[in-house]
C-alpha cells in the first residue's frame, strides 16, 4: 500500500512540473539558432553594429523565454544539420528549424509557424531558366550540407551531385565568386540572396516543400505540447506575423493554424 501511494505522488508530481521545468530545466531557455548571410524563417543574421543575432527564431525564443520567465540564451550554429545534431547532445532546449523525416529520427518536432518553399538561384548570365535545365550534366550545383533543401535537391537531381558547403556565407561566396551555377536554398533566403547579387534570378516552382517548426529533444512530450501551444498561440496573436515582417519577409505566409 505504501509503495502504491508513494508511486501515485510521484506520478502527481510529475503531472504537475511547471513549463520552466519541463522547457528549460536549468533555469535558462536555450534556443539552437542557425546564423547566416540573409534572413528568411530558419536563418537569423548578425546586427552590423552589435554582432548580435538577429531574426524571426530570435525573436521567437525571446518571446518563448519571456512567457516562461526566464533569461534566454541563443545556441547559434553554421547550418540547420548542426542544429539538429546538437539536440541529442542536449546543447539546446527549443529550436526552429524545417521539418523533415531524417531530421524527425532525432529530434520531435511540434506546431509548425511557416511552410516554406525551395528551389534554384542561377547567376547573372546563366542560361538556365527552368528547374529541370538545373539538372543537366556539367551544371554545379551548390547547398548546405545537412539541410533538409540539401537533402530534397540531392534526391531530386538525376544527373548532376551536389558540392557542398557548411554555412550559407560560404554559398554565398561560391556563387558571387562564380564557383556555382545553381544555389539550392529556401526561396526567401534566395531572395536576400538576389539582393546582393546583381543579375541573378530565382528559378519559377520548387523541388521541395516543407513546414518550419518549433522542435524539441527526443522524448520531452510535456515540453513539446507546451512549445507546440505556444507557437499556435504566437500566430493567432500576430508574434509570427511581426518577427517575419521585422526580418524584411513581409511577403512569407505565417502556416495556418494545426499546420504540422
Amino acid at each position: 500500500m505504501r509503495w502504491t501511494t508513494a508511486l501515485f505522488v510521484l506520478v502527481l508530481a510529475g503531472c504537475a512540473a511547471s513549463p520552466v521545468q519541463q522547457v528549460a530545466p536549468g533555469g535558462t531557455l536555450r534556443v539552437g539558432i542557425g546564423v547566416g548571410p540573409v534572413p528568411s524563417a530558419f536563418w537569423a543574421t548578425r546586427d552590423p553594429a552589435s554582432g548580435e543575432p538577429r531574426g524571426v527564431t530570435v525573436d521567437l525564443g525571446r518571446a518563448l523565454a519571456r512567457e516562461l520567465g526566464v533569461p534566454l540564451r541563443l545556441v547559434v550554429y553554421p547550418n540547420s544539420g548542426e542544429v539538429t545534431a546538437a539536440g541529442p547532445r542536449g546543447e539546446w532546449d527549443v529550436a526552429f528549424m524545417p521539418a523533415d523525416a531524417e531530421r524527425a529520427k532525432v529530434v520531435d518536432f511540434g506546431a509548425a509557424y511557416y511552410l516554406s518553399t525551395s528551389t534554384y538561384l542561377v547567376p547573372a548570365g546563366s542560361p538556365i531558366r527552368t528547374l529541370a535545365e538545373v539538372d543537366r550534366p556539367g551544371v554545379r550545383v551548390a547547398g548546405v550540407e545537412g539541410t533538409t533543401t540539401w537533402r530534397s535537391a540531392v534526391r531530386s537531381l538525376k544527373n548532376t551531385p551536389v558540392k557542398t558547403y557548411r554555412s550559407a556565407d560560404e554559398l554565398f561566396e561560391a556563387v558571387r565568386s562564380g564557383n556555382a551555377d545553381a544555389v539550392a536554398l529556401g526561396r526567401e533566403s534566395l531572395g536576400g540572396f538576389q539582393a546582393k547579387l546583381p543579375g541573378s534570378r530565382i528559378l519559377d516552382g520548387h523541388f521541395h516543400a516543407a513546414p518550419t517548426s518549433v522542435a524539441v529533444p527526443k522524448g520531452k512530450a510535456a515540453a513539446l505540447t507546451y512549445v507546440s501551444e505556444f507557437v499556435e498561440k504566437s500566430k493567432s496573436d500576430g508574434t509570427v506575423r511581426r518577427a517575419l515582417d521585422a526580418a524584411g519577409l513581409r511577403e512569407a505566409q505565417v502556416a495556418p493554424p494545426g499546420a504540422r
